[in-house]
C-alpha cells in the first residue's frame, strides 16, 4: 500500500475532528457582552453566595472556596450535600425540590463534620507536622485528609490486618 493512499482519509478525519472541536467550543462560548441568557441556554460560571454560620472553617473564605472544600469532603466520604445540610421546604428550586439551607445546624451530621474537621486539623498540627519534622525519608508523607480513614465511605470500614500479620502478633523480625 502506498503512503499517498492513506493521506486522503487522514485529512478527512482531521477536518472532521477539527469541525467537531469548533462546534463544541462555539457551543460553550459565553454569550455576547450584556446579553442575558435565554431559557434553556447554558449559564456562565455559577456565583456562590458568601458563606454564613462558619464555626470551624476560616470566616474569610469565599462561597466558591467553601464549596470546593465541601466537594472534597463529600468525595472523601462518598456522600452528597444533603448528608450534612438540611433542606429548606420554604425555598423550592426550579426543579421543584427544596434547596439546601447550608447555614442550618439542624442535622447532627453537620455537627459531626465540624468535630471531625477540628480533629483532623489538630492531628495535622500536633502530630503529622511533628513527625514530618523528624522524618528522614526523601519523600513527604501523604497528606492527611478525611479520605485517609473514610476512603469514600461515610463510616470508616473496619481495619483487617493482613493474614501474615494477625492483630496483636509481632512480625517475625530477623536481627
Amino acid at each position: 500500500m502506498k503512503k499517498s493512499s492513506l493521506t486522503p482519509p487522514a485529512v478527512v478525519l482531521s477536518l472532521l475532528a477539527a469541525a467537531v472541536f469548533a462546534v463544541s467550543v462555539a457551543a460553550q462560548a459565553p454569550s455576547a457582552a450584556g446579553a442575558s441568557p435565554q431559557q434553556g441556554e447554558a449559564h456562565g460560571p455559577r456565583n456562590f453566595p458568601p458563606p454564613t454560620n462558619l464555626k470551624v472553617l476560616p470566616k474569610d473564605l469565599t462561597g466558591a472556596q467553601v464549596r470546593e472544600i465541601m466537594m472534597g469532603w463529600a468525595g472523601d466520604l462518598g456522600v452528597r450535600c444533603d448528608t450534612c445540610h438540611a433542606a429548606d421546604a420554604n425555598n423550592v428550586g426550579p426543579n421543584g425540590r427544596p434547596r439546601m439551607d447550608f447555614a442550618s445546624d439542624a442535622k447532627d451530621e453537620k455537627q459531626m463534620a465540624r468535630i471531625m474537621y477540628t480533629m483532623l486539623e489538630t492531628d495535622k498540627k500536633d502530630y503529622v507536622a511533628k513527625v514530618a519534622a523528624i522524618d528522614k525519608m526523601d519523600e513527604p508523607a501523604a497528606p492527611l485528609t478525611c479520605g485517609t480513614c473514610h476512603r469514600g465511605h461515610l463510616d470508616p470500614e473496619k481495619f483487617t490486618p493482613a493474614p501474615e500479620h494477625p492483630q496483636g502478633a509481632m512480625p517475625n523480625m530477623q536481627h
